[in-house]
């Protein structure tokens, strides 16, 4: 049976709105032993049913994923990770032949609250931010699995740091299926290689596709510095739209290795726009690497 979580008096509005958190202040109490990660069902304080979430301690106190009453099982989530996936196919990123890396799921925005889920050339990386998401990861492993079929390769759990601090230390990131080192991805079809163990996030800001496209309107015959520049995807497309020099920036030993193969593997491609580029790594106040 799951537990029941009642609200004060004067607090069920924004839920009536369909606000996706549940703030601790705005619990009055709870019916049932709890834990984190346990899925509780929301109430008023004159007993109406709201909504159902999964618990965590903290500020905000539960994640709802349904406004209605259901049965959280395979299925319910089955449909919900396919729901976000037919959004997907329909802004043409699925089957995209110029861009085969894309936010599969994005928390909130998806009614998956707690779960993130990038998709790089047939490798799913997963990072889960609520205890709840990560007790039912090997579903989601599953399901992954069931919708993109022999187009998956590999799924990888990288949730260690997305957890709660109080949680996250009795978890290590692992694959869930397959085993591959790191994956080329095609983004608007220049190449990135897309280390998802090491790197930052999941392994490439994917967000920042729009901003990186805006980016080529300027860089014709221009010097661009790129500060912050982790692996230099906008240096790439500062060097594709034929920018004349280009500085990239980073305090990540790391990341600035990891630009010098992306900027040769676009090698031929760049070489024809008789770019330059410049790698420097900030921590050790020298220039790293000139191509």
């Amino acid at each position: 049976m799951l537990s029941k979580l009642i609200l004060k008096t004067g607090k069920i509005k924004s839920i009536k709105r369909y606000h996706p958190w549940v703030f601790s202040g705005a619990i009055k109490k709870i019916e049932g032993n709890i834990k984190n990660g346990d899925i509780v069902e929301i109430f008023s304080n004159h007993d109406e049913y709201l909504a159902s979430g999964h618990y965590q301690e903290g500020t905000i106190a539960v994640r709802i994923f349904s406004f209605n009453r259901v049965t959280p099982d395979y299925e319910f989530w089955k449909s919900k990770i396919y729901n976000a996936y037919k959004l997907r196919d329909s802004l043409n990123l699925i089957s995209n032949k110029s861009t085969n890396a894309y936010r599969l799921v994005f928390a909130e925005g998806d009614e998956l609250p707690g779960l993130v889920i990038d998709f790089y050339n047939g490798v799913a990386v997963i990072q889960c931010h609520s205890v709840g998401m990560h007790n039912i990861i090997q579903d989601i492993s599953q399901i992954l699995q069931d919708i993109y079929k022999e187009k998956i390769i590999a799924i990888y759990d990288k949730s260690q740091n997305s957890l709660p601090t109080m949680n996250n230390n009795t978890y290590e990131n692992k694959f869930l299926y397959g085993n591959i080192p790191n994956t080329t991805i095609l983004e608007n079809d220049f190449k990135f290689i897309v280390d998802f163990i090491e790197g930052q996030k999941t392994g490439f800001f994917i967000d920042q596709r729009e901003n990186r496209t805006l980016i080529k309107n300027y860089s014709k015959d221009r010097k661009v510095l790129n500060l912050f520049s982790y692996t230099g995807a906008f240096s790439i497309y500062a060097a594709g739209s034929g920018a004349k020099f280009i500085y990239s920036v980073d305090s990540s030993a790391k990341a600035i290795d990891m630009a010098k193969k992306i900027w040769k593997l676009m090698a031929l491609v760049l070489f024809q726009k008789k770019s330059k580029l410049m790698l420097w790594n900030i921590c050790k106040i020298q220039m790293k690497n000139t191509i």
